[in-house]
């Protein structure tokens, strides 16, 4: 079997890439294994960097990659890579031992990646050959919209699920959703909270046939937000809060500085934290 490994980043769900997966295991009759690597990315904003959320973000990546690829009856594996991508693919190299690798960046203007030589150094040092795909993200753009999703003490409320689930039903292409909780309170327990909160709006969403993602963030919403900004290729943002009452988000002004600092529609939604009756249901 024909091992193609495929390093990529901010371009993973480029159709262009996809494109060239396809041909490649279409030219093995099938009889191929693609495995994805994708270097972890540490965020821009925020004093500290926080692992979990860092190395969640590249996973989910990873994991979207696998499901579009599997509905394209194409199977991949996929692992999180070092964060530089010259040792993230050397490192899958030694492992995967693959017979190819396919190494997809941004085009020259914009790639970091081209900056540093990476797609001759890692030929050079593998002795394989090793194709360059480049994804215009820009002017290409997604098979799919993307929404990000922030909340956390609001993120099992009904209103929320409701309104989210509306906005699906009147789209007409399909849609991706981005759950980012944001880990207040830093670690111990508000971290394994935040994670329950994530798990639980995931499962509601994919049981209403939605297909969503998340990911827990920096205990700032709005460096949690900013971040999430950079690690996903968003459409559109929705931010759900508590009351005006009762919100430290409303109080830090958030809606107002993710509308100013992304330049994306915001969308903002005031809910009733839910009782633990409804909660627990």
């Amino acid at each position: 079997m024909k091992t193609i490994l495929v390093v990529a980043n901010q371009t993973i769900g480029g159709a262009r890439l996809f494109e060239t997966i396809q041909g490649k295991v279409d030219d093995a009759d099938g009889d191929a294994r693609v495995v994805l690597c994708v270097p972890r990315t540490n965020p821009m904003h925020g004093n500290v960097i926080y692992d979990e959320a860092v190395i969640e973000a590249a996973q989910v990546r990873v994991d979207l990659a696998r499901t579009f690829l599997r509905e394209a009856g194409i199977e991949a594996v996929g692992e999180v890579g070092d964060p530089d991508p010259y040792t993230a693919a050397m490192d899958a190299i030694l492992e995967f031992q693959p017979d190819e690798v396919v190494v997809s960046t941004l085009p020259a203007t914009s790639s970091g990646w081209l900056r540093r030589d990476l797609v001759e150094r890692i030929a050079d040092a593998s002795g394989l050959p090793v194709e360059h795909v480049v994804v215009d993200m820009a002017a290409e753009g997604l098979p799919f919209k993307v929404t990000l999703v922030v909340a956390n003490r609001t993120a099992s409320s009904d209103t929320l699920l409701e309104h989210l689930r509306k906005r699906a039903e009147s789209d007409e292409e399909r849609r991706l959703h981005i759950v980012v909780i944001p880990l207040e309170g830093g670690g111990g327990a508000a971290a394994a909270q935040a994670r329950a909160r994530k798990a639980q709006l995931l499962d509601r969403l994919r049981s209403s046939g939605m297909l969503a993602a998340g990911v827990t963030g920096d205990p700032d919403p709005y460096t949690a937000t900013m971040n999430a900004l950079q690690f996903f290729r968003i459409d559109d943002i929705v931010i759900s809060t508590l009351p005006a009452t009762r919100s430290g988000w409303l109080r830090a002004d958030l809606i107002s500085r993710v509308r100013a600092a992304s330049n994306k529609p915001v969308e903002h939604i005031a809910v009733e934290a839910p009782t633990k009756a409804s909660a627990a249901a």
